[in-house]
């Protein structure tokens, strides 16, 4: 390294103090403004096509209720759909506990790989199904799988991305589930009149666990991860090839400032327990409140009903009246797709916090709007249309609105959401993303498992406003309690939690860096107390 005395400090905080006597650390980061290659982009999106696991069961689940019939051995009631639905939300919710407790240990690559492996048996166990308790196996073992690459994925791209690119490529991800969601649609429709064929449906969702498994290979683990396992030469190679452009003296500062940050993260957990680092989250005031912005936001993102479409819109467009209720849906999945791509080109460039207060206010309204074409809606206490109810004007309303709320939707906070991993400190950045994923799964849980009763007991019109009121309020939380973040280095943002929220510290850093030409410049040292002693 271009600083060999560090590695003799017995300590880093000692080497901390050391070099911010004599430079701000800032300085030692200069390699994130060189022109970057493809090498960064390329691992983002093989790492993303983990997104199409998740993506591609919650879009075809949808279908599968529709064309499922009498296969599991009887017509499946609402309850019985809500559960083989609902039981792969709960899974994922303990396989982001499983990531979350080995991430560290282990790497970011393991996780990926048991993830994928736990797909692909799901896959086949609910293809091969011919019962409901076969077919809820089947799911919950794809829960596990799904739960533990949707986990650790953002995580493992946010460390591999440049900081000027990082919303972008943890963009990807959203992508690759929004696609997967589309996928799954087509396919759907294709096999909609095959005899069977909702079997093909579940089983090519082993597809994209395949392929992940072949391509995974080829990428590296983290530059952060490498340091923190004691290989420093491994993360030089991975850095030069991350920032070509860079300087022999840049790539040797950049694996300083991450050992400078790596070794205080090394120092504050050193014999302690996973538990006492989870801990942290909540005893440590910074930490805490990036929990509350980070898993605020996921919570909003699921409970304001955009899941509930994902799930059941084929089951919904049949019950307003539509003869081709999949195909319908794939409308809903094309909005998705385009406007996950929107928000991947503006995210780096206007900012996380401008796109959600831009888009949230809107999903509320269209929501209200759907709610109230419902009241024209005849619709029985079971779900059933009325006899003899054909689609009119309030079934067009109803499908324009949902279009214009996943429009809203997927160009704010369905991507956004999820860059919220970058909000937490190294030193407990794998357990934050771990209950920001458990928050994503746990309200999934909530929605997919109630969606069909609450419209069956509160109707569609009281579902649907019930949503309208959790975008609204959200945008509210958004306005008082999300900073923006944009164009800064996973170490800098620490910073922006330190006093308060930090939505006027993050203004005020973003400044600083305009006016330095995408520095932050400060004389901070890291000997900030940011653990519990």
């Amino acid at each position: 390294m271009g600083s060999p005395e560090f590695l003799d400090q017995k300590s880093g905080t000692d080497h901390v103090e050391n070099v911010t006597s004599a430079q701000t650390l800032d300085s030692l980061d200069t390699i994130e403004q060189t022109k970057t290659g493809k090498f960064s982009w390329l691992v983002s999106i093989t790492a993303a096509i983990g997104g199409m696991l998740f993506g591609y069961d919650t879009g075809i689940i949808s279908a599968v209720l529709v064309y499922v019939g009498k296969d599991l051995g009887h017509t499946l009631s609402s309850n019985e759909k809500e559960l083989i639905t609902s039981i792969t939300s709960g899974a994922a919710f303990f396989g982001a506990i499983f990531a979350g407790t080995t991430a560290d240990r282990y790497g970011r690559k393991p996780a990926i790989y048991v993830g994928c492996a736990l797909f692909i048996l799901g896959a086949i166990l609910q293809a091969a199904s011919f019962s409901l308790a076969q077919m809820t196996v089947g799911r919950l073992v794809v829960g596990f799988g799904v739960g533990s690459a949707a986990m650790v994925v953002p995580m493992y791209i946010a460390e591999v991305s440049p900081a000027k690119y990082r919303g972008r490529m943890i963009g990807l991800d959203n992508m690759s589930i929004t696609g997967g969601q589309l996928v799954s649609y087509g396919i759907g429709a294709a096999f909609a009149h095959t005899k069977g064929g909702w079997r093909y449906m579940v089983g090519g969702g082993a597809i994209p666990a395949i392929i992940l498994c072949c391509l995974l290979p080829m990428c590296p683990e983290s530059p952060r991860q490498l340091i923190y396992h004691g290989k420093p030469e491994q993360a030089r190679a991975v850095i030069r090839r991350v920032f070509p452009n860079g300087t022999d003296l840049q790539v040797d500062q950049k694996i300083q400032h991450i050992s400078i940050h790596v070794q205080e993260s090394k120092d504050m957990v050193a014999g302690k327990s996973q538990w006492w680092v989870l801990k942290q989250l909540y005893v440590v005031p910074g930490n805490f409140r990036a929990l509350i912005a980070a898993c605020g936001l996921m919570a909003i993102s699921q409970l304001g009903g955009f899941n509930s479409l994902m799930y059941y819109s084929s089951t919904l467009f049949a019950l307003v009246g539509f003869a081709n209720p999949v195909a319908v849906g794939t409308i809903i999945a094309g909005t998705n797709f385009f406007f996950t791509w929107v928000n991947l080109m503006l995210v780096d460039r206007i900012g996380r916090r401008r796109i959600l207060l831009c888009t949230m206010q809107f999903m509320g309204l269209f929501l209200v709007v759907a709610a109230v074409a419902f009241h024209w809606i005849p619709v029985n206490h079971d779900l059933s249309l009325v006899a003899g109810a054909k689609v009119g004007a309030p079934a067009i309303i109803v499908l324009v609105s949902m279009v214009c709320y996943v429009g809203f939707y997927s160009s704010g906070m369905g991507n956004t959401a999820w860059l919220s991993s970058e909000f937490f400190p190294m030193e407990v950045r794998a357990m934050g993303t771990m209950m920001l994923t458990m928050t994503c799964w746990g309200s999934n849980v909530v929605v997919a498992s109630t969606f069909l009763t609450q419209m069956e007991n509160t109707t569609p019109s009281g579902a649907f406003g019930f949503y309208a009121a959790i975008c609204i309020l959200g945008w509210v939380a958004v306005y008082f309690f999300y900073p923006e973040v944009k164009g800064m280095t996973l170490e800098d943002i620490r910073e922006v939690f330190s006093n308060g929220f930090g939505v006027q510290r993050a203004r005020e850093i973003q400044k600083e860096m305009k006016l330095h030409g995408g520095h932050h410049q400060t004389n901070r040292g890291l000997s900030e107390k940011t653990m519990e002693v």
